[in-house]
């Protein structure tokens, strides 16, 4: 029996082959290798997608929120609220500003950082707020935008898994300061390779970032401020404007898997999606008590699954001076003991889906 894959790149190339290999060509023959008129076409088609003022394209997800929080004005000694629960990214731009993260425990139903404890862990010294749309699922913005505005502080949207995600009917990419996006090959919206940008419709911020992305420089040995070099390659941006035409699609057959998986699986926590959220399911996140079990058991089925995220960043060792110990996040900590995430994306077929929903019943009820 064939292995289910958890995510099928190549497939996604071979759908659309004869566009991504055109756009390729035209990028190598025009000549024009770094920015250039791709990556204008490309950052104004995002905009548009997203219905925000403007989009910056930079070298990956990372460097979009550096450059948001640069642009921002954070830097040393300033206090960032950031979710106990996501990927460590989050926090590393926050520390690589010299900024301080500030974690705050998610909302048990959603996963996502929880609006009403974001109150509680505010000082004089924050500055901002990032709220991150986990697994593709859009956080709770409304009470998180109204608190910073109470507050005075920025907030900033980290939608690298959120691609077409929409928060109480308006898509994902202008609600607040700065969105920023990664593109990595694996994300709903994939280049063949990295790639970020930054969306927003505050013409200053805009402008912050793409000085800043630059070298510091709106004219070629110019330096206004000390930026660096953080570009979206053309290719790239080629690549991913052929692949923006068919997102809708592919979110569609995303939406159809995780509803089957929904409807169909048993013995496991599934994920909760508030009436208000429009989640693309960049991952199909479940819980069990024998998570680890589960997981093997699936191995040997040839269903292959993988764990989003084992550590949570208070506990890695990067952020081991920050004086964090087991126990002082403790529904991050829960999260990480027992999530467990299945496959799925858009060239997933409907036996595989049986597959995996037939095997993880059986086994998710051994004792």
């Amino acid at each position: 029996m064939s292995a289910v894959p958890f995510l099928d790149l190549h497939a996604g190339y071979l759908a659309l082959k004869p566009e991504i290999d055109a756009a390729v060509a035209r990028v190598l023959d025009s000549g024009w290798y770094i920015l250039g008129p791709e990556v204008v076409s490309f950052e104004a088609s995002f905009a548009a997608y997203c219905k925000a003022g403007e989009c910056i394209g930079v070298a990956n997800g990372l460097d979009a929120l550096i450059l948001s929080l640069r642009a921002l004005g954070i830097g040393a000694g300033d206090e960032i609220i950031v979710p106990s629960n996501t990927f460590i990214a989050t926090w590393l731009a926050v520390s690589a500003v010299g900024a301080i993260p500030v974690p705050v425990e998610p909302s048990p139903s959603t996963y996502n950082i929880d609006p009403d404890r974001i109150k509680q862990a505010i000082t004089l010294s924050t500055k901002a707020i990032i709220a991150v749309h986990l697994y593709g699922q859009p956080a709770d913005l409304d009470p998180i935008i109204e608190t910073a505005k109470e507050h005075g502080l920025a907030v900033i949207e980290d939608a690298a898994q959120a691609h077409g995600a929409a928060y109480k009917g308006t898509r994902i990419g202008a609600h607040s300061d700065a969105v920023c996006w990664s593109f990595y090959p694996g994300k709903n919206l994939g280049a063949m390779g990295d790639g970020g940008a930054v969306t927003t419709s505050r013409a200053d911020v805009a402008e912050r970032v793409r000085i800043l992305r630059n070298y510091g420089s709106r004219e070629k040995y110019v330096n206004e401020v000390q930026g660096m070099n953080s570009r979206l390659d053309p290719l790239q941006a080629a690549v991913l404007t052929v692949k923006l035409e068919h997102q809708d699609d592919w979110t569609s057959r995303r939406r159809e898997i995780a509803s089957n998986y929904i409807d169909g699986l048993d013995g496991v926590t599934v994920p909760f999606v508030p009436d208000w959220a429009d989640p693309v399911w960049h991952l199909f996140v479940i819980r069990h008590a024998q998570r680890n079990r589960l997981m093997t058991r699936l191995a040997e089925e040839g269903i292959s699954t993988m764990i989003h995220y084992p550590v949570p960043p208070h506990l890695q060792q990067a952020y081991s001076r920050s004086g964090y110990t087991a126990g002082s996040f403790p529904l991050a900590e829960s999260f990480a003991s027992d999530m467990l995430s299945l496959p799925i994306g858009p060239h997933m077929t409907q036996n595989q889906q049986t597959r995996v929903i037939d095997a993880v019943n059986r086994y998710a009820k051994e004792p």
